[in-house]
């Protein structure tokens, strides 16, 4: 195990509050490493039942690619990789997007997944465990009044009000209620706060932004660069929205290991980051991440042996995986089928993340026919992505190894520098370079896959991103949220609001509360849910932050309510009210499918 000195007590991150660099797309890649990359052997006897695998074709074309794949990687990208290194349960129960009855019990019911539009409900929804509600005239100590209350859980759309008590959601009437405090959201949407999903570390400079964009859960399942002890420690009591993450498999792999990210792991070595994965799993982690992309040494066998123990513990894989461009040898499509392989031999539930961006990019429609298919055969996989045509990294990332205009299909000029109105040249890429600047690819993801990726029910969106100072980030980092609202659902219709609203809300809850029991009462306007509310003008709301200015807030959020204080009101940050807390998980094999 790993030593009780080092795990509990010794915080490994960085000093400054805000060592987080925005990563996923934006952590620096690698080409693989010495030797082959480790690869699915199809012939195993010993593998699970075929339903819902990949075909075989795929699988031996993908062992044919990781045979001729070798390693290409320069040490100035390796030593990139490990800079920024830190940015799965047998449940096959298949759970509604939005169930039809107007009653979500803690394990939703079986069915179909779907999203679907505003229903009729007969009476204001509440959680199975919900206490009794309380008699007329009863003082709350928050009512939200007057607004258009949405459960993307249930269908429930409806004017209504909110009546708070100790960070619960006590009362869902249709009638007024009396409070201590009233917040009038006539002609505004009272939602679910936002789950991002797949963020970094809550730094006190970039989850501001966060609020101000409707997040009231960050999640860092790209995976937290620390131990579990001292990163729950670290921000307890010090951030204004809800904090917790996965294990980076990445990260431990450098830092208690010192293995190079083109290292392929001996036995014993392998047996020492289990150990570390299991304790941090216990400790309160949830879930392990894996980025091949970044660690090209990490070998098929070694994600499986870890993927056996996230299933003991009931907790899900993340995945940024293996390739993210569609060109021979290794492509996008073969690191998805290696993910699918994995939660087939495994059991592992599964999550590709920013699917756009790496896994789908330029063959969307091939890919979401593989996870379509995988899913209607049992296999326990979701994604996400984030709402933008563009991805940005590091210019020091193995991304722009030599080749890169002919993979991404891009050029020079399509690289601006994140911060500035820079754009770069042939003879500014070098000195930019070596500065290791994080750039945006502008035109790099194709609009017709992000669309594609967001009319999928079971699709998830999330930020793969927060702001650092020096604000050398994405404009993910501040406005995804508010950015899907209005682009994809106000202005284009894509998605009915209440669907939006579920990817980022009820559909992230239901992915992590298998392994993290406070999802359960998370993402949902309901009765006995947590007081997590974002209060926000449909006509108004709206992203600011651009490549240029990635720190511009976003606009339209009027109120975000955090465990039921007022964390911003009318558009402006309470910087007193640090009312977030720790998501930990727990390790047990009980495990609620996020389908």
């Amino acid at each position: 195990m790993v030593g009780d000195e080092t795990s509990e007590d010794h915080d490994i991150s960085d000093v400054d509050d805000h060592d987080n660099d925005i990563s996923g797309d934006s952590e620096p890649g690698a080409e693989p490493g010495a030797g082959e990359v480790g690869h699915p052997d199809v012939g195993d006897a010993d593998s699970a039942d075929d339903a819902g695998s990949p075909d075989d074709a795929d699988l031996k074309q993908v062992v044919s690619v990781y045979a001729r794949r070798r390693v290409l990687v320069a040490l100035g990208f390796g030593a990139a990789n490990l800079a920024v290194g830190g940015f799965l349960g047998r449940g096959r129960s298949t759970v509604e997007a939005v169930p039809t009855t107007t009653t979500e019990v803690a394990t939703p019911p079986a069915g179909p997944t779907r999203v679907a539009s505003k229903i009729a409900v007969a009476d204001p929804p509440e959680l199975a465990n919900a206490v009794a509600a309380p008699g007329p005239g009863h003082r709350h100590q928050l009512v939200i009044a007057n607004g258009r209350v949405i459960d993307p859980a249930t269908g429930f759309d409806e004017v209504a009000h909110l009546g708070i008590d100790d960070g619960v959601i006590v009362s869902l009437s249709i009638e007024p209620l009396v409070g201590e405090q009233t917040i009038d959201s006539t002609g505004r949407v009272v939602a679910p706060g936002f789950i991002d999903l797949l963020s970094y570390e809550p730094n006190s400079f970039g989850v501001w932004r966060k609020l101000a964009d409707g997040v009231t859960s960050n999640l860092a399942m790209h995976g937290i660069s620390n131990y579990a002890r001292p990163f729950f420690a670290r921000y307890e009591e010090k951030s204004p929205i809800h904090f917790g993450g996965a294990f980076s498999h990445n990260f431990i792999r450098a830092a208690l290991l010192g293995a190079d990210i083109g290292d392929e792991l001996e036995d014993p070595q392998l047996a020492e980051l289990g150990d570390a994965a299991v304790e941090a799993m216990a400790d309160g982690m949830a879930g392990l991440s894996f980025s091949p992309e970044y660690s090209p040494g990490t070998t098929f066998d070694e994600m499986v042996h870890l993927a056996e123990l996230a299933v003991e513990a009931g907790h899900v894989g993340f995945f940024h995986v293996r390739h993210s461009d569609p060109d021979e040898p290794g492509t996008s499509i073969d690191a998805v089928i290696e993910v699918l392989e994995i939660a087939r031999r495994t059991g592992l539930s599964v999550h590709i993340e920013h699917l756009a961006s790496t896994g789908g990019t330029h063959v969307m429609p091939e890919v979401l026919e593989k996870l379509n298919d995988a899913r209607s055969n049992g296999i326990d996989v979701t994604a996400c992505v984030y709402p933008y045509d563009f991805w940005a990294t590091f210019l020091a990332s193995s991304r722009f190894a030599p080749g890169w205009r002919e993979r991404y299909r891009i050029d020079y000029d399509d690289l601006q520098i994140a911060g500035t109105d820079q754009t770069l040249t042939a003879d500014t890429f070098e000195t930019a370079k070596a500065e290791n600047k994080l750039v945006a690819a502008l035109d790099s993801i194709p609009e017709d896959d992000v669309r594609l990726a967001l009319a999928e029910p079971w699709m998830m969106v999330a930020s793969d991103a927060i702001l650092e100072p020096g604000l050398n980030n994405h404009p993910r980092a501040s406005g995804t949220f508010a950015r899907t609202i209005r682009r994809y659902s106000t202005e284009s219709n894509l998605l009915e609001l209440s669907d939006a609203l579920a990817k980022m809300t009820i559909l992230p809850a239901r992915r992590l509360e298998g392994m993290i029991p406070a999802m359960a009462r998370k993402g949902r306007m309901q009765r006995g849910a947590d007081a997590d509310v974002v209060v926000f003008d449909p006509a108004k709301i709206s992203d600011r932050a651009t490549v240029t200015e990635p720190g511009l807030t976003s606009v339209g959020i009027d109120h975000v309510i955090v465990d039921g204080r007022v964390a911003l009101e009318s558009g402006v940050a309470n910087t007193e009210i640090l009312a977030g807390t720790p998501l930990k998980s727990v390790a047990t094999r009980s495990n609620t499918s996020g389908r």
